[in-house]
C-alpha cells in the first residue's frame, strides 16, 4: 500500500471511530458521557466534528494541548473580514477532520499548506473562534458596520486588584483556540489560519498550554500540584449547559448557541510556592492536595461545607481560601466552565550590578486560565472580583494578559462562523 493510500485508510478509520461524537454534536446536544470520556482501554476517537449548532471545542473532552491566539485586523473592508472568516471556516472544517486544506481556497497561485503535520492524526483537534469588543467599535469608530450588533455582555473587563496586564498580551479583534492531543497539530492549525490571514489580520499575542497525561475521567493537576476544574458544571446535562454556558434568548440572535470565553495568563511564583509547607498550601487552596477533596472531606467531589467548623470553632475551610471564595454559594450561584492549561515558557533571570552581587531566578510559568460562560458579568467577573480582593492565592499569582471574546454558535455546512452577525 502506498503512503497516500495508507493515509486515506487511516483517516477512514478515524472517521468511523468518531461517528458517535459526530452524531451527538450534529444534533446540537452535548455528547453523552461515554462519548466524551471513552472507557479505559477503549480506542480514543481521533476526530471531533466541526459543524454543528455549537462550536465543538467548548464541550469536547479537554485535549492535552492548546494554542490560543488573538488577531488584530489590518483591513478596513467588511468584505475582507467576511472573506477571512469564510476561509477560516472552510480550512477548519478540513483540518479538524485530518484533511489538507489550501492556504487560500480561492487563490490557485498561493503557496501550499505547510506540512509539519504530514502523517499525523488529527488528535481530536478543535478550533473555537471568538470576536473581541474592538471588532465592533474601536476608539468610537464603527469599523465594519457591526456596532449595533455588539452584545451588552461583551464589555471591557474591569481592572482587578493586582493585575499587571501587558498591553501586547491583552485583547484582540479575533480569537482562536486550537486544542488537540498533539502539540504540533494544535500549533499547526493556528499557523495555518495565520497564513490565511495574510494581508487582512496578524497575530497580536498567543499562548501555548498543556495538561498532564491523566487517566480518563480524572481531573488534571496544575503546576501548583492541585486538581483544577473539579467543580465544573456537568457538560452532559443540557439544562446545566443552557443555564451556565450557552447564550439563549437573552442574547442577540447571532450569539444564540454561543458562549463567552475569558482567557487569562496567570504567572505563578512557583519558586516561592515550593517553599510553603503542604498545610499552608492546602489552606491557601482549600482542598487536600493528594485527593482534591475539600478540607475535612475524603472525596474530590464531596460538596464544600462553608459552615463547617473545627473543635475550636474555626472554619474548616479558611475564609480567604481559593475554593471558598470561588464557590457558587458565595457568588449568588455563579458558575463557569473552567478549561485551564498550564504553561512553561522558560526562566527569567534578574541580577544586581553592585555589591553584593546577586542573581535571581523566576519561572516564566503558570496557569493559562480559560473559561466559558453564558454571561461574563454573571460568571467570571462576579467570581473573580471577590477572588482578586481576598484570595490567599494572590500572593503567588499575577495576571499578565488575556481577554474576553464572544464565541458565536457553530456553523452548518456551507456557512461560516459568525455568519448571522453579518446578515
Amino acid at each position: 500500500m502506498s503512503d497516500h493510500e495508507s493515509s486515506k485508510a487511516s483517516r477512514r478509520g478515524f472517521l468511523k471511530r468518531a461517528g458517535l461524537i459526530a452524531a451527538a454534536a450534529g444534533s446540537g446536544m452535548a455528547a453523552p458521557a461515554d462519548a466524551l470520556s471513552p472507557p479505559e482501554g477503549a480506542a480514543e476517537p481521533a476526530i471531533e466534528p466541526f459543524y454543528g449548532h455549537r462550536q465543538t471545542g467548548i464541550l469536547a473532552r479537554q485535549q492535552r494541548h492548546t494554542w490560543f491566539a488573538t488577531f488584530d485586523l489590518d483591513t478596513q473592508s467588511r468584505d475582507d473580514l467576511i472573506r477571512l472568516l469564510r476561509n477560516w471556516t472552510d480550512a477548519a472544517a478540513e483540518i479538524t477532520q485530518g484533511r489538507p486544506a489550501p492556504v487560500h481556497p480561492n487563490d490557485a497561485n498561493a503557496p501550499a499548506e505547510s506540512e509539519e503535520t504530514l502523517g499525523l492524526a488529527p488528535a481530536r483537534l478543535t478550533l473555537t473562534f471568538g470576536f473581541g469588543a474592538s471588532l465592533f467599535a474601536s476608539n468610537g469608530k464603527d469599523r465594519y458596520g457591526l456596532a449595533s450588533q455588539m452584545p451588552q455582555a461583551l464589555i471591557e473587563l474591569p481592572p482587578f486588584p493586582g493585575d499587571q496586564l501587558i498591553e501586547a498580551r491583552t485583547g484582540g479583534d479575533l480569537s482562536v483556540q486550537s486544542s488537540a492531543d498533539d502539540p504540533q497539530v494544535a500549533f499547526h492549525a493556528v499557523r495555518h489560519l495565520s497564513q490565511l490571514a495574510y494581508g487582512a489580520a496578524r497575530i497580536r499575542w498567543g499562548q501555548a498550554g498543556f495538561l498532564p497525561d491523566a487517566k480518563p475521567n480524572e481531573t488534571p493537576r496544575n503546576l501548583l500540584g492541585f486538581k483544577d476544574g473539579t467543580n465544573n458544571p456537568p457538560v452532559t446535562d443540557e439544562a446545566a449547559t443552557a443555564k451556565y454556558i450557552f447564550v439563549g434568548e437573552d442574547g442577540p440572535s447571532w450569539m444564540r448557541g454561543g458562549s463567552y470565553v475569558v482567557a487569562r495568563r496567570i504567572l505563578l511564583a512557583l519558586e516561592h510556592w515550593d517553599r510553603m509547607s503542604r498545610d499552608l498550601q492546602e489552606h491557601t487552596i482549600g482542598r487536600h492536595r493528594a485527593t482534591g477533596a475539600p478540607l475535612g472531606k475524603s472525596d474530590e467531589f464531596d460538596a464544600l461545607d462553608v459552615n463547617a467548623v473545627d473543635r475550636n470553632g474555626n472554619p474548616v475551610t479558611p475564609l480567604h481560601s481559593h475554593v471558598r471564595l470561588a464557590n457558587a454559594a458565595n457568588n449568588g450561584g455563579a458558575r463557569i466552565l473552567r478549561r485551564p492549561y498550564s504553561f512553561n515558557d522558560g526562566i527569567n533571570y534578574s541580577g544586581t550590578r553592585w555589591p553584593p552581587w546577586r542573581q535571581g531566578m523566576a519561572y516564566d510559568a503558570g496557569l493559562f486560565f480559560v473559561c466559558y460562560q453564558r454571561d461574563p458579568r454573571e460568571g467570571f467577573i462576579r467570581i473573580f472580583s471577590k477572588l482578586a480582593e481576598f484570595d490567599l492565592l494572590n500572593q503567588f499569582a499575577t495576571h499578565t494578559g488575556g481577554g474576553l471574546f464572544a464565541c458565536p454558535g457553530g456553523a452548518a455546512p456551507g456557512e461560516f462562523i459568525g455568519e448571522r452577525l453579518f446578515a
